[in-house]
């Protein structure tokens, strides 16, 4: 590995990933050691992630248009389509069944609560539980659905909800499709737009290590290492369960596709690294839908599957919910039996769906999946507050490689890519970043 970086043309001090990697380190060393100083360092991280959110939606929307619209056969685009929502409900179920056995095996909440008391929240941890349970009643499917459809075309882009760009990106490609010879200028030009919108993020990126120095400082500064107390058991479980999901899950359909989960891995590490130091996966969903056409992935179905997957295809969400639900269960020693757990299962695979564009979306699906279980406390919540920044990274990281590997998946599903192209270009690939 050291001979590989120092036979590097670039200096190994300027590679993007080993940047953010020590920033990440730095700051959690500036959060354990200066916490109060590390609080002011929040702008940072937000500001990044605001750089980075600022792309998206136009690049997203070059994406679509131009790979949807140079397609012209729309029976491969609806095809595409249900292939996708096919392998988005298989795969999420799997990670919601995963993390109901493990949670169920560990038993971290047992004990918290002593066995015949009630459980009591802090009053300032209850009212941000209650904010998010308020949300969590907007969650209903007519309303998921009608939220889809933007108020106007514009608004989707300043809301930056992805659902509304996917939606309208697509109308404007089948009417673009359908403008036949006519529509070839306005479809260039969209691909012109669309490279200078790369280039505007290779830009933005390189601010990366300072976003994840101010986001990793302020989140240890801010609830401290020494605040997981007890809940270590959750959050290690959580990791675990999560671990296991990517390795082996993932791993058995990337090794489907040709490629071994570890290459992929490394083919993705700068984006793994940014979403580590955002807590965020939207952060690197520019550079995932790039890395995925360089694989040789279609524009139509890297257009399609990456940006719904950030709706449909949240794994690590999923694991959380089934994980955290059970949780909070044993915590308020609230007896489960199998049918509950079914039911709860059943009811996380909708709420999982619906928290696309809501701010601390994990939080706001768990509460709108505790809705069908009235017996345990939903004040409960408060419990996972100090917690859940640590816990969002993970969730974070785990949707990203998900997506990713769907793109793959479906992409290898209808043809476009074989084992021997993938293997050839991600060695390349990774060869050339090492």
């Amino acid at each position: 590995m050291i001979r590989l970086i120092a036979a590097a043309k670039t200096p190994w001090y300027r590679v993007l990933y080993i940047q953010v990697l020590l920033a990440v380190v730095l700051g959690i060393l500036v959060g354990s050691f200066f916490p109060e100083g590390a609080k002011q360092l929040k702008p940072l991280g937000d500001g990044f992630i605001k750089l980075i959110k600022m792309m998206i939606a136009p690049i997203v929307f070059c994406t679509v248009v131009h790979g949807v619209a140079s397609v012209g056969d729309l029976r491969k685009l609806g095809r595409v389509g249900i292939k996708s929502l096919i392998y988005f409900e298989i795969v999420s179920t799997i990670a919601l069944v995963i993390g109901l056995v493990v949670v169920n095996m560990l038993q971290p909440g047992v004990g918290i609560t002593p066995e015949g008391s009630s459980y009591h929240a802090d009053e300032t941890d209850q009212n941000k539980a209650q904010s998010f349970t308020e949300k969590a009643h907007s969650l209903s499917l007519v309303e998921f659905v009608l939220n889809i459809i933007p108020s106007t075309i514009l608004s989707a882009f300043v809301t930056g909800d992805l659902l509304q760009v996917l939606f309208v990106s697509l109308l404007i490609a089948f009417a673009i499709a359908a403008m036949g010879e006519r529509g070839g200028p306005i479809l260039h030009g969209i691909e012109e737009a669309g490279r200078l919108f790369f280039a505007v993020m290779q830009i933005v990126v390189k601010a990366a290590p300072i976003g994840a120095f101010g986001a990793m400082g302020y989140t240890v500064g801010a609830h401290g290492l020494g605040s997981l107390n007890k809940l270590l058991a959750l959050m290690a479980g959580f990791y675990l369960t999560s671990g296991v999901f990517v390795f082996v899950v993932l791993g058995l359909i990337t090794w489907f596709c040709g490629v071994s989960i570890v290459r992929y891995l490394l083919y993705i590490k700068d984006e793994l690294l940014l979403v580590l130091g955002t807590s965020s996966s939207e952060t690197a969903l520019p550079g995932l839908i790039d890395k995925m056409q360089r694989l040789g992935c279609s524009k139509s179905t890297v257009g399609l599957v990456v940006p719904t997957g950030y709706s449909f295809n949240l794994d690590g969400t999923n694991i959380y919910m089934s994980m955290a639900a059970i949780f909070l269960a044993q915590a308020t020693n609230t007896p489960l039996d199998l049918m509950a757990q079914i039911k709860l299962l059943l009811i996380a695979m909708l709420t999982s769906k619906g928290a696309s564009g809501v701010t601390g979306a994990g939080f706001v699906t768990l509460a709108a999946t505790l809705q069908v279980v009235p017996s345990i406390p939903i004040e409960s919540l408060a419990l996972l507050v100090g917690i859940d920044r640590f816990m969002s990274e993970c969730r974070a990281i785990t949707n990203f490689i998900g997506n990713g590997v769907a793109a793959m998946a479906i992409s290898f599903w209808e043809g476009e890519i074989s084992p021997d192209q993938l293997r050839k270009r991600l060695s390349t690939d990774v060869s050339k970043e090492v």
